[in-house]
């Protein structure tokens, strides 16, 4: 399926653009990947190469080499290896690396000191470890705030977050929402993308995915400041 969509996206009229230098307010298309999986070096960048189609991997930079098994995963998730540093440092250019902390955590529960660790150690240790240059940044399952956001403004050209909608001109280039391709499946996404019925699409799909999230965070409240009986 991957490799119909990125043909498809190749073949099509769409601009692929590095995130960093994605034109905001004309249709362009920019390709994120977190958490640097190890299966993107085999199977996803090969293809890439191939379309000549710019991408960033955000890389959790304290589990390189290890498996995704921070402390924040999600129960159930499945346990997959991640890119070593060896491997971060093959990847060709066209692959820009990105900063995803060092242990994925939810930034908005740490305070000012342990924020500026995982934010800013993750960018140092992944330029040291690979020579290469990070200017971007993706939030840990898109959870920011005013301060988390502010810190990230400050430090990176562009901050990723996981809001599903389109970029446009008025967005702030701290928290740029996305469009995860779970919803976009079908090959012929890319020929219609800028389309009415897909930014409907999208637009329906955000509602009722911030009415489900907006649900599941009252009903952990509520189980959390429920009197035991």
């Amino acid at each position: 399926m991957f490799r119909e969509q990125m043909e498809a996206l190749a073949a099509s009229s769409a601009k692929v653009a590095p995130l960093t230098e994605l034109p905001y307010g004309e249709p362009a298309v920019s390709i994120t990947f977190d958490d640097g999986f190890a299966n993107f070096a085999e199977h996803a960048v090969p293809l890439l190469e191939r379309l000549s189609l710019p991408a960033t991997v955000f890389v959790i930079a304290g589990y390189c080499g290890g498996r995704n098994n921070w402390p924040t995963q999600p129960p159930g998730f499945p346990e997959l290896p991640l890119m070593s540093w060896s491997a971060l440092r093959d990847l060709p250019a066209l692959i820009s690396l990105g900063a995803h902390t060092m242990t994925h955590p939810d930034l908005r529960v740490l305070d000012d000191r342990q924020l500026r660790e995982e934010i800013l150690n993750s960018r140092t240790e992944i330029e040291q470890r690979t020579g290469r240059r990070v200017e971007s940044f993706a939030y840990p399952y898109g959870a920011t705030d005013a301060r988390v956001s502010a810190l990230v403004r400050s430090e990176f050209r562009v901050g990723c977050g996981t809001r599903l909608d389109f970029v446009r001109s008025r967005s702030d280039r701290a928290v740029l929402p996305r469009l995860d391709t779970y919803y976009l499946k079908s090959t012929r996404w890319p020929s219609r993308l800028f389309g009415v019925s897909t930014r409907a699409y999208i637009g329906l799909r955000r509602v009722l995915r911030e009415a489900r999230s907006s649900y599941v965070a009252r009903n952990a409240t509520a189980a959390a400041t429920t009197p035991s009986q």
